[in-house]
């Protein structure tokens, strides 16, 4: 009976185990370590797939014709040319001679404009005095009625004659540094010899400009206070 007995539980382990004695022992150890070594692998899969899955693809995407988007462009706006009294003009008028005349130009719009050109009144369009450098008091006798006989130099008996600038002015765009503009237009005055005595020690306020020469865009700007002119 006990010869039966150790038979058929050596069968049974047999069975379970696939071999006999210590066996068992080192052969669930090796089906334990299979399967760990199995799962590691899986997720290590696991862990390429998912980098697989970030990587470059060959679906390519193109774009459709007539996709575009929109702009706007700026609005034009003209130039003001004022009046001042500072820098001081260096070359003073007399009978018979050309004084400077200093103004600042003010650009209104959002980008550059340069000025290439200045567009005269009649030399029958003079300029009104002043006692003072504010141009507030007028100066008696020196009215541009009397008449004082200051004119803008090289203007003619024909209203609207263009008149190059030596050099070009670049006034920087509205809110940038150097605009206002201020000028200084070397010997561009001019009294005749009839000017009257009233118009001595006076500050004159020239007649307005019949127009100007410029173009809006991208420039370099000209620093201030600058020096220029028109020589003919």
């Amino acid at each position: 009976m006990r010869l039966v007995k150790k038979t058929a539980i050596a069968n049974t382990i047999a069975t379970e185990d696939g071999t006999s004695g210590c066996a068992p022992r080192r052969q669930r150890t090796a089906r334990g370590w299979l399967r760990t070594r199995n799962v590691v692998g899986g997720v290590a899969g696991v862990v390429l797939a998912g980098t697989v899955a970030y990587a470059a693809t060959n679906w390519a995407v193109g774009l459709n014709s007539g996709s575009t988007g929109e702009g706007q462009s700026a609005a034009i706006s003209n130039l003001t040319i004022t009046a001042v009294a500072s820098p001081a003009a260096t070359n003073l008028l007399y009978p018979g001679g050309n004084g400077d005349v200093v103004v600042t130009i003010s650009n209104p719009n959002p980008y550059p404009v340069t000025v290439t050109a200045v567009q005269l009144p009649t030399n029958a369009t003079y300029a009104t005095g002043y006692t003072t450098s504010a141009l507030s008091t007028t100066q008696t006798g020196c009215l541009a009625a009397t008449p004082s006989d200051v004119v803008w130099n090289y203007s003619t008996g024909t209203s609207g004659t263009s008149h190059t600038l030596t050099s070009s002015l670049t006034v920087a765009a509205s809110g940038q540094a150097n605009n206002p503009l201020t000028v200084t237009f070397t010997s561009d005055a001019s009294m005749t010899t009839a000017a009257p005595a009233a118009c001595a020690s006076t500050y004159f306020s020239m007649p307005s400009l019949t127009g100007v020469t410029a173009t809006g865009g991208a420039a370099t700007v000209t620093a201030s206070p600058a020096t220029d002119a028109w020589t003919s």
